[in-house]
């Protein structure tokens, strides 16, 4: 473990200890766990602040207490220390955000169905980076393919009236920038961080000016069809996992269906161990026969079609039109989710939910009414990204061979 990670442990407990216990609002916090339309209604959770959080912060400190014995004692700390430390941590966050607010209670529904939302599209970008960055090629270009393929999806889904032609659109958005990343990256093997830097660049002030001389005076080409969500029969009504997991619209489920399936050919098929190897070691990899850079620019060509076909959740299931800019900076936090989660598509999912649910909570609380600063709010997923990238786990080692060209001999 790296002395970053132990000074952030040390930092959490810290935090924990003055905000949750020496400065808690007191009173209770209380979420609501059903909605009033389902079947079974689920009794109100309340919980005393103050003693929620000294709970916590206890806790907390002997995590953070934990981790310094076992860099003293040279042992290895357990996988499940940090993904529980950063879970009490949330959790404590919430209970002294609640027990601030003036709402009776919250839903805790509404804030994990609109947290999974939000982290949507950073999920598609995310693991649109896993496939570049497992082959050797460091993708910085992911808010590129996602506002290309919110564009691409707005225009392709007005022409075609299509939700399916809108989907195609945004993904063949995606696979443009990828396109351009590959060419000058594995091609002409320009430093890959400066390509990607200025993709990003060049699609925002790109759709930028095709929005305000093509889109914003012809609202018949940006007024795509909108992607409804539907219920799955029964598993639907599961009391809170049925409404978040099982009513979702298509890119929902496909975004589970990615998950999954990537991670089982990242580490458990043929295609997957080539893939890593030469991300990790390109010259072995050519020695055995792999042809090191075609691999490299089919991984970028899909990764940029699943971050594409991600950017397309803001103008079919968000807004029905495009607007300027509209990603927000979403692909630089789904960049970090991918380092956050280790470069592992389960990895990077949790973690990209993690983001959505900051940025959903500052939504919730404002809407509840809180006496904590609207700027903390809106700050929040940004430090908790800071956080998370400077090392909250301790180090994540990217692939060996990630943002260096390959040259064959």
């Amino acid at each position: 473990m790296n002395k970053r990670a132990l000074a952030l442990y040390g930092l959490g407990a810290a935090v924990a200890l003055v905000l949750f216990g020496f400065l808690s609002p007191g009173g209770t916090a209380s979420f609501r766990l059903s909605s009033a339309g389902d079947a079974v209604q689920l009794p109100l959770l309340t919980l005393p602040v103050t003693a929620t959080g000294w709970l916590i912060a206890i806790l907390l400190v002997a995590g953070a207490a934990y981790a310094f014995w076992s860099e003293k004692t040279a042992r290895r700390l357990a996988g499940w220390v940090p993904a529980i430390f950063a879970l009490l941590f949330v959790i404590g966050i919430l209970v002294w955000l609640v027990g601030s607010s003036r709402a009776s209670a919250i839903s805790l529904l509404s804030l994990l169905t609109g947290s999974l939302a939000l982290a949507l599209p950073m999920v598609y970008g995310s693991l649109g980076g896993v496939l570049a960055e497992r082959s050797g090629v460091v993708n910085i270009a992911i808010e590129g393919q996602l506002l290309l393929g919110a564009f691409a999806a707005a225009l392709g889904g007005s022409l075609s009236g299509s939700v399916v032609g809108a989907m195609v659109s945004a993904a063949l958005g995606g696979v443009v920038v990828s396109s351009l990343l590959t060419l000058f990256a594995v091609k002409y093997r320009v430093n890959q961080i400066i390509v990607g830097v200025v993709l990003n660049v060049l699609v925002s002030g790109l759709t930028g000016f095709l929005f305000g001389t093509l889109l914003s005076s012809n609202r018949a080409l940006n007024s795509p069809p909108r992607l409804s969500s539907f219920a799955i029969p029964g598993l639907s009504e599961i009391p809170i996992l049925g409404p978040l997991l099982f009513n979702q619209t298509i890119l929902g489920y496909l975004m589970f269906v990615a998950v999954g399936v990537l991670w089982f050919c990242l580490y458990k098929t043929r295609w997957g161990l080539r893939v890593r190897a030469v991300g990790e070691h390109p010259k072995a990899a050519d020695t055995v026969g792999i042809n090191v850079n075609r691999t490299r620019v089919i991984n970028v060509l899909i990764g940029g079609a699943v971050a594409g076909l991600g950017g397309s959740f803001y103008t079919l299931v968000s807004v029905s039109q495009f607007s300027r800019d509209m990603t927000a900076g979403t692909g630089f936090i789904a960049l970090a989710a991918l380092i956050f989660g280790r470069w592992n598509p389960i990895g990077a999912f949790f973690a990209s939910l993690l983001f959505g649910f900051a940025t959903n909570l500052q939504y919730v609380l404002s809407q509840a009414g809180t006496d904590v600063p609207s700027q903390f709010l809106a700050m929040l997923p940004y430090v908790i990204t800071i956080f998370a990238v400077a090392g909250l786990v301790g180090a994540s080692r990217a692939p060996a061979a990630s943002g260096q060209p390959y040259v064959k001999d």
